[in-house]
């Protein structure tokens, strides 16, 4: 791993597996989506990861026209790195969930290195939905796998990688998705330094426990040594945990709504700055510098602010 001496903060602000009955204070409309990452920025996040919602009843949606809604906003107002979702949401074909990356040119992406069940349908009873769609989007995912064929990576990585400059954050559910990473890199159609981002705690990947974390970080040491920063997440209860393991070997961390609605125990976040100041607070308390935009774009490889198309 890489050795930057600063952790970056990102921030992944609305998902699209958390939904409206969950929490009043997740964003789905582009004005909410814009303030909350402009405030995720200010508290210290350096990148925002970002997906868009129909603001008519908060479901995911591949619309570019709702991405370019609010993302010349937060670009004009604070100077983070944006992140946009090539993984979508359940049911979004392979062109969906390239358009809005497409049209915008972003300086990074999100990028899933394997198809896999991704179970969250036992929520399916836990809420009373405000609408039809929530309850579906729950059982669904318990028939359907997430689709990231080999052939998608590969189209992602020309399409965007080479066609547009953009960079990715590879999310690795599991170790046999850093090995996926490390096909792509010996390919050629992939260069270091690799955002490798680790995701703890989905029903179909790897369990959130730091024995997986420590098996995970030395696997991706041996595949590829200097060449990767190590960033990694635990989705829910087990999220701030995971965050300091990951900081105390030197890697960076994610926060966000997209990844927990919580606070604390039982207590929901209010916002996605909440939970950007309180991983701020204790990498500070652990003598852990924090990048800015500027660092992380300068750690990451990235082609700049200037060159996107919003």
């Amino acid at each position: 791993m890489r050795k930057t001496g600063k952790a970056i903060i990102t921030c992944a602000v609305t998902g699209s597996i958390h939904t409206p009955s969950m929490s009043p204070y997740l964003p789905v409309t582009p004005e909410q989506i814009a303030q909350q990452s402009i405030e995720a920025a200010e508290a210290g996040a350096a990148i925002l990861h970002l997906h868009a919602r129909d603001p008519k009843d908060g479901r995911p949606s591949p619309d570019p026209a709702l991405y370019l809604e609010f993302l010349p906003r937060i670009k004009q107002s604070v100077d983070a790195v944006i992140n946009i979702t090539t993984g979508g949401a359940p049911g979004f074909s392979e062109e969906d969930r390239l358009a809005g990356p497409l049209a915008a040119s972003p300086e990074m992406t999100s990028l899933n290195m394997g198809s896999m069940n991704f179970g969250f349908f036992g929520l399916a009873d836990r809420f009373d939905w405000q609408h039809d769609w929530e309850r579906a989007l729950m059982e669904g995912s318990k028939r359907f796998p997430a689709n990231h064929n080999f052939a998608l990576i590969e189209r992602i990585m020309i399409e965007l990688g080479q066609g547009h400059g953009t960079r990715f954050e590879y999310e690795c559910y599991d170790i046999g998705h850093l090995y996926t990473v490390k096909h792509f890199a010996d390919a050629g159609l992939i260069k270091p330094p690799f955002l490798i981002q680790g995701i703890f705690g989905i029903l179909g990947g790897i369990g959130a426990d730091l024995e997986n974390f420590m098996v995970f970080k030395q696997t991706a040491d041996r595949l590829f040594g200097e060449d990767y920063l190590l960033s990694c997440f635990a989705v829910g209860r087990p999220q701030m945990k995971f965050l300091a393991q990951s900081a105390l070997v030197g890697g960076s961390v994610r926060v966000g709504l997209e990844d927990s609605l919580f606070i604390g125990k039982g207590e929901l976040a209010t916002s996605n700055a909440q939970q950007v100041r309180k991983i701020r607070t204790i990498l500070e308390a652990l003598d852990i510098d924090v990048a800015t935009p500027a660092e992380a774009r300068a750690m990451l490889g990235l082609k700049g602010g200037d060159q996107v198309a919003f």
